[in-house]
């Protein structure tokens, strides 16, 4: 899935003397892209953005991202966060220019849409309180319009909702998730879940086909990897009535994956909203961000 993770970047409170922070607000459609964070070989939104950067501002070195949460192959943004920093000698001289310049260089499926210096205290990555997403899933017999597929898995049973609220409520708060998340050496597993819910939504009104979509709502203070699509993969399990309401549950205290669950496809899965604390309490968040945490009794 989606690297829905925040990424490995040093720790440092700001931008280096003689820099600016300029905090960048971007979108992208994940089909054709590796993921966010450079590959070797591979087109990810990383490298795109970096490049194109380095292009319209003429610098003989690219200037390196900071992102709120990097996501992997196949999966798409529109609330996303970077930032970089640089010379303000150059941001004075190419600032009010900057977004027009790069609408003109970057191809059609990655976007910025906004661009400016950050507040102080500002990491695009640690300040960051929280990350939304949304998996979209329709249950319609006939399949998936075709104009909608590249953001909407099918799911070829009727979905129950509310068995999957219930089942998403046992899941709130902050736990170990590490029955749903790919391990990362050195890397936490405990997250806090803030919101999960589904909702029926309209299908787009120019759809070939009638109904609605079910959309999962997804809020925490950070995601680990495979996470979202492996918790919406336990209660698709639920809505269609193949595992009780206690399933999700019962992995999650189980504590090791569960062989039933399937970690669902990434193209479901958009990276929706960023959020970030007043600025006078950016800087602190930043601190906290960086603190590896334990649950009780762990230490």
């Amino acid at each position: 899935m989606a690297l829905e993770c925040a990424e490995t970047a040093p720790a440092k409170d700001g931008p280096a003397e003689g820099h600016r922070r300029i905090r960048l607000d971007l979108a992208y459609h994940g089909a054709e892209f590796s993921g966010w964070a450079r590959q070797r070989g591979r087109r990810t939104v990383q490298e795109e953005i970096e490049s194109a950067l380095q292009i319209v501002t003429r610098s003989p070195e690219p200037f390196p991202l900071t992102v709120a949460g990097r996501t992997d192959a196949g999966v798409h943004a529109r609330g996303q966060v970077a930032h970089v920093d640089l010379p303000a000698e150059l941001w004075e001289q190419h600032g009010g220019k900057l977004l027009r310049r790069l609408a003109g260089r970057l191809p059609a499926d990655v976007r910025v849409f906004r661009l400016g210096e950050a507040p102080a205290g500002f990491d695009a990555r640690f300040a960051a309180v929280w990350r939304r997403y949304a998996y979209r899933v329709a249950d319609h017999q006939g399949g998936v319009d075709p104009l909608l597929r590249g953001h909407v898995l099918w799911h070829d049973r009727p979905l129950d909702l509310d068995r999957m609220n219930e089942a998403a409520a046992l899941l709130l708060g902050e736990h170990d998730f590490a029955a749903y998340c790919k391990k990362r050496e050195g890397a936490t597993t405990i997250r806090t879940l803030l919101e999960l819910h589904w909702d029926r939504v309209p299908m787009d009104p120019y759809a070939a086909q009638e109904g609605s979509l079910a959309v999962a709502t997804v809020r925490a203070d950070a995601f680990c990897h495979n996470m979202v699509r492996a918790l919406v993969g336990a209660m698709l399990l639920v809505g269609d009535g193949h595992r009780p309401v206690e399933f999700p549950g019962e992995v999650l205290a189980g504590g090791v994956r569960n062989s039933a669950v399937n970690v669902i496809r990434p193209y479901g899965l958009t990276l929706e909203e960023v959020g970030y604390p007043p600025d006078d309490q950016l800087a602190e968040r930043g601190r906290l961000a960086r603190r590896l945490r334990t649950l009780p009794g762990q230490g």
